[in-house]
Order: structure tokens, then C-alpha cells, then sequence
């Protein structure tokens, strides 16, 4: 049973940061745009995971791995790297590919020591 608990939490989750991306995308339609959703994310990741230690069972499922999983989308940036590419945009598709996984490891150091700054 606590399985099924799990795998609902992690649903419900994916379902909300999956829309909120999904709104995002809509409000600012733009490459850049999900380079910008996937660091935000990985900086709440980063203080989610600094903070959860207390915190419902459940909390991490549904909001680490379902909202911000949902919320985060690195399938996509590849997709959109390689359609940057196609356009003969050799040099925004290499900052693009490049930005994103260096933004994405700083945001969740940084989500992590902001994180331990609140909870001293």
C-alpha cells in the first residue's frame, strides 16, 4: 500500500509542475525559456533537498521528484538545442547545451547553501 502512496504523490506532483511549465512555456514562448525553467528548478531542487529532512514522507516524492521533475523538462533541452543547430545556429546550440548543464549544477549548489544559510 505505501507504494501506491508514493506513486500517487509523485503523480500528482508531476501533473502540477508539468502544467506550471507548461504556462510558463505559453506566457514566454522561447528556446531560452526552458534554459530558464530548468535552472529555477534545479535551484529549488537544491533547497528542497536541504530542507525535506524532517518534513512529511511524502514531501520529497511529491515535490522533488514529481513538481520540480514535472517543472524541469532536460528531454526537452536537447530537442530545442538541436533545433538551434538546424537553423545553422552552431554557437547558441553549444551555449545552450553548455549553459544549461553548468547553470543547472551552480543553481543546485546554490539552492543547497541557501538552503543551510535559513536553517542556521
Amino acid at each position: 500500500m505505501r507504494e501506491w502512496r508514493v506513486l500517487a504523490a509523485v503523480s500528482a506532483g508531476g501533473v502540477a509542475g508539468s502544467l506550471a511549465r507548461f504556462w510558463l512555456q505559453s506566457w514566454w514562448p522561447s528556446v531560452w525559456t526552458t534554459l530558464v525553467i530548468n535552472v529555477a528548478g534545479c535551484l529549488l531542487i537544491g533547497v528542497l533537498m536541504a530542507l525535506v529532512q524532517g518534513m512529511h514522507r511524502l514531501a520529497r516524492p511529491f515535490l522533488g521528484v514529481g513538481v520540480l521533475g514535472g517543472f524541469t523538462t532536460f528531454s526537452a533541452y536537447v530537442i530545442e538545442a538541436r533545433a538551434l543547430a538546424g537553423q545553422g545556429s552552431f554557437g547558441a546550440a553549444a551555449l545552450y547545451l553548455a549553459g544549461t548543464m553548468a547553470g543547472a549544477l551552480v543553481a543546485v549548489w546554490c539552492g543547497v547553501r541557501l538552503a543551510a544559510r535559513w536553517r542556521r
